[in-house]
């Protein structure tokens, strides 16, 4: 078979050019740091890299949204410390002004002091994060969610709350909406809500009473009744069960029980008094401080109007420990949101570093090895490069 020039050279050259290329894929591995360059490197490898990295951002993402998660959780906890600590003095004040020693200027000045923390606990659930974000208006951030006109407060957020994916199949509620926080406060005791009849004319005063066994739900009223001079009765009723006690003779002091409740009434009732209990209902817990406000700046007066008041100022700071106990729940699961996501922080941190780990394992490259063999392929294109050189300079002519 006769070999020609031509074909000598194509072989030589095309050999040099196999031993360039696989010295510059080597070398671009050294500058790179990776094993494989292209799928074709290694087929499975590379879809093994390619699902490695997939998890390697998701677990990036779940890490970041950990740290939004807890920035508002942080943002919320220490608002709803905020709200706590004024809660807690307007009930200081509360207990103050319903005391009998203060004048009504001394509950005008209390009523002052109550209505500048009234103001402050708006502002405070109005409160923004950095990014100027409503904390508490759900998932309508960019919307203030609460006003006051006069005496009335409006919610304008929503009840949405927003969920993070903090780790596979698992999600974490960044924050609380205002609506839940502050516009669902249980009025009275929480279970049920006992008033005294704004018309009374005795000295009678209803306490904010017990469950004693189990509640039974519907409108309760107590009547008082005088048959003879100085021999004070009261009948109960329900607006389901009808009469449930009937002349029962009343005793300062004593408790009343019916519908697995206890209240107790004290002072001097009138003939033809009455007292209500009802069960609870929802309200703000702006309304529960505007009512106290209210109620220190009424006062009292007469026997009977004071007997109103401290009926009136006795529930209303009933109503204020159900907002402090709300408030206190939604701090507390803030907290626990925050360890929540404080474990699964650490979790994610332990699996990216085993996903690191077997991505490098798959893609990262030996440099010892590649450095070997990037060494031996110069030696052996250097190598061909010299034996061309000299094949193609060998001529018959030379022999001549």
């Amino acid at each position: 078979m006769r070999i020609s020039t031509a074909q000598i050279n194509l072989q030589a050259t095309n050999a040099m050019l196999d031993q360039q290329a696989a010295a510059s894929k080597t070398q671009l591995q050294i500058s790179s740091g990776r094993r494989i360059l292209t799928p074709a490197d290694d087929p499975v490898g590379a879809s093994r890299v390619l699902a490695l990295s997939q998890s390697v951002s998701v677990t990036e993402q779940f890490q970041s949204n950990i740290n939004a998660a807890e920035s508002k959780l942080r943002l919320e906890e220490t608002a709803l410390g905020s709200v706590t600590n004024a809660l807690q003095r307007v009930r200081e004040l509360a207990l103050q002004g319903n005391n009998d020693t203060n004048t009504a200027q001394d509950r005008d000045a209390i009523a002052v002091e109550v209505r500048e923390l009234l103001d402050g606990l708006l502002r405070v659930a109005n409160s923004q994060d950095e990014s100027g974000e409503y904390l508490f208006a759900g998932f309508k951030t960019q919307t203030q969610p609460f006003s006051a006109s006069g005496s009335t407060f409006s919610y304008s957020g929503d009840q949405g709350q927003r969920l993070l994916a903090v780790g596979p199949g698992r999600r974490i509620a960044s924050g609380d909406s205002g609506f839940e926080v502050f516009m669902r406060i249980p009025n009275g005791n929480g279970t049920f809500v006992a008033s005294a009849n704004g018309a009374n004319t005795g000295t009678g005063v209803i306490d904010q009473g017990s469950v004693v066994t189990s509640f039974v739900p519907e409108n309760y009223t107590i009547t008082i009744t005088e048959p003879t001079p100085g021999d004070l009765r009261y009948s109960v009723t329900g607006s389901v069960s009808g009469a449930i006690a009937t002349n029962v003779v009343y005793a300062d002091g004593q408790a009343i029980n019916f519908g697995g409740i206890g209240v107790t009434l004290t002072g001097t009732p009138a003939a033809g008094d009455s007292f209500t209990v009802q069960p609870s209902s929802a309200q703000s817990l702006f309304d529960t401080v505007q009512a106290i406000a209210a109620e220190l700046e009424a006062g009292g007066g007469a026997p009977a109007a004071d007997a109103l008041f401290h009926t009136d100022l006795g529930r209303a700071i009933s109503e204020l420990d159900q907002g402090l106990e709300k408030i206190l729940e939604m701090r507390a699961g803030a907290g626990a949101r925050l360890n929540a996501l404080d474990n699964q922080a650490e979790i994610n941190a332990d699996y990216q570093l085993q996903l690191q780990t077997t991505l490098s394992e798959v893609q990262d490259l030996d440099y010892a090895e590649a450095i070997s063999r990037f060494e031996l392929q110069l030696v052996a294109l250097q190598a061909a490069q010299q034996s061309f050189s000299r094949i193609s300079g060998l001529s018959l002519f030379n022999f001549l």
